[in-house]
């Protein structure tokens, strides 16, 4: 899929309440994992990526608001980002990173599902994405990139080599993000393990 900018938009999704999954992925990561130990928060994020949609930024992230094929606003809340200049929902010692199924982050569902809201014919992808967070002082870019890829029970928690791909944002995360062109380990998609 090949997405301008201009009509791009992200929407992060993640739990109103304590995520389970989250919370038992930074247990297992700071228990068993070396490069687990300094990490002191984990948090979950749906991120969608709506590409080609007409509609101002306020009416697309009305549109995201109002249709539960994204998410369910009784029990996930949403930041929609319109622009790479907005920011996204990360602390300063924090590290996002991108895991997404190869050949299944594009929605044809939600797609139908704009298509016959709005007329329009959009492209969506989906990608989970980890926010790490770790303690001061630590180099956590270097752990993020420990953490990224299961390699063995010892090594690598959140991407599995054998169906996924991986970007670790190092900076500003970019637009887009869940296609971007990749090369292994160097590009906004960080590659195969």
């Amino acid at each position: 899929m090949t997405i301008a900018l201009a009509t791009l938009a992200q929407a992060w999704i993640t739990l109103r309440s304590e995520d389970p999954e989250a919370e038992s992925a930074r247990s297992v990561a700071r228990r068993e994992l070396e490069a687990g130990r300094a990490l002191v928060s984990l948090r979950r994020w749906r991120l969608f990526e709506v590409a080609g949609s007409r509609l101002p930024a306020d009416a697309l992230a009305g549109r995201l608001h109002d249709s539960t094929r994204f998410y369910n606003p009784a029990k996930e809340r949403c930041v929609v980002r319109a622009s790479a200049d907005e920011p996204v929902p990360l602390g300063p010692n924090e590290r996002a990173l991108l895991v997404v199924e190869r050949g299944g982050a594009r929605r044809p569902a939600a797609e139908r599902a704009w298509r016959h809201a709005t007329g329009e014919r959009v492209v969506v992808g989906e990608a989970t994405v980890w926010v790490l967070g770790f303690e001061p002082g630590a180099d956590a870019t270097t752990l993020a990139r420990d953490l990224a890829v299961a390699r063995d029970r010892r090594h690598g928690l959140f991407c599995n080599p054998h169906f996924q791909d991986w970007a670790l944002a190092d900076g500003p995360v970019p637009m887009p993000w869940i296609d971007a062109p990749h090369d292994a380990g160097t590009g906004p998609r960080g590659g195969r393990a």
